[in-house]
């Protein structure tokens, strides 16, 4: 069990490590070649802050631990929503710019709503009884298939979603700040080389530890990776944020947030999909009409006054430890 432990850590001090690597060789090189800081930002930064959720559920699902790459996505969405932005708004009201109101927001509940809205048919067509399903064991059954089809889509989405960003940033340009590069091309591609090198592992050393001591407690992959496994992948948001919180930089705490849960769904999901059929147990499919639904309260409280405050964050925070209960007792059953 000790060394379980001692690898989840590496792992996540691999993961975490890694993408810092890969996001500074990478940016840096995009700098030398003089590609905008807007277009770096959206997306070789975002992409490498979503790296460590992306190296664990694709080596969960090519490992066959459908429960663990489904509920790291899962997970990671929740607690971005709940513990982040609401430390966030616990610490410093956070504001809400109207783009992300009438742009990612509306995107993030759709794309939420169809990944539920899948496993929800699935689950209607498998012929199962839904009564038998709120126990223990029926918790675990698997009651839909996330297959080639649907991660190609998701993929996709994703592409026009970046796309479409692009352009929108590209149309209301911000002005360049003036630096001078830090690093020279040879350490820029050792960081990307070696920054990947250490997600990959990371990522692997963590589906492993996570997987066998699921096994050794007697829990399901789905807790773990609802657990564990999403707040370990999303600490690099976490710490960022409640710096940034601290010093009352939190202008881009929502969009960073909403940003990377489409990222989660789009990219993370969509690729393990892609490369691997990921099974969906019913477990899963409580979890992502919860995620739904919070998403749903998440939004009306961006709406109201155009901003999240400490009373809402606070809320927030309170239904995260809530759902992580509910979670235990579901599994105890």
């Amino acid at each position: 069990m000790v060394t379980y432990l001692e690898f989840l850590l590496v792992g996540f001090f691999a993961l975490i490590k890694g993408a810092d690597m890969f996001v500074d060789g990478a940016s840096g090189l995009a700098k030398k070649f003089h590609v905008p800081g807007m277009i770096i930002g959206l997306t070789i930064v975002a992409m490498g802050t979503s790296a460590p959720e992306l190296a664990v559920s694709v080596a969960a699902a090519l490992r066959g631990s459908n429960e663990i790459a489904v509920s790291n996505v899962l997970g990671s969405n929740l607690f971005n929503v709940l513990v982040v932005l609401g430390i966030c708004a616990a610490i410093h009201p956070v504001p809400v710019n109207t783009q992300i109101i009438k742009r990612d927001y509306p995107i993030n509940l759709i794309v939420t709503a169809v990944m539920a809205g899948v496993a929800i048919f699935g689950l209607a067509t498998s012929g199962l009884s839904v009564g038998n399903l709120f126990t223990k064991d029926g918790m675990k059954t698997n009651v839909a298939v996330f297959g080639h089809v649907f991660g190609i889509a998701l993929v996709a989405f994703f592409v026009v979603y970046i796309v479409w960003l692009i352009i929108a940033a590209k149309k209301n340009p911000t002005k360049e700040e003036e630096g001078t590069e830090s690093m020279t091309l040879s350490k820029m591609i050792f960081s990307i080389v070696f920054g990947a090198l250490l997600i990959v592992s990371g990522g692997e050393a963590v589906v492993f530890s996570a997987k066998n001591i699921a096994l050794t407690l007697g829990m399901s992959e789905t807790l773990v990776g609802l657990t564990i496994v999403a707040v370990g992948t999303s600490l690099p948001e976490l710490v960022t944020s409640i710096v940034a919180a601290k010093k009352g930089e939190v202008d881009m705490a929502v969009g960073n947030v909403i940003g990377s849960d489409i990222f989660n769904i789009l990219l993370i999901l969509g690729i393990s999909c892609a490369i691997h059929p990921v099974a969906v147990n019913f477990a899963s499919v409580c979890d992502m009409m919860i995620l739904l639904a919070i998403n749903v309260i998440c939004c009306i409280f961006c709406i109201t006054g155009k901003k999240v405050n400490r009373g809402e964050g606070i809320a927030m925070v309170i239904m995260y430890v809530a759902d992580v209960v509910f979670a235990c007792f579901r599994e105890i059953g």
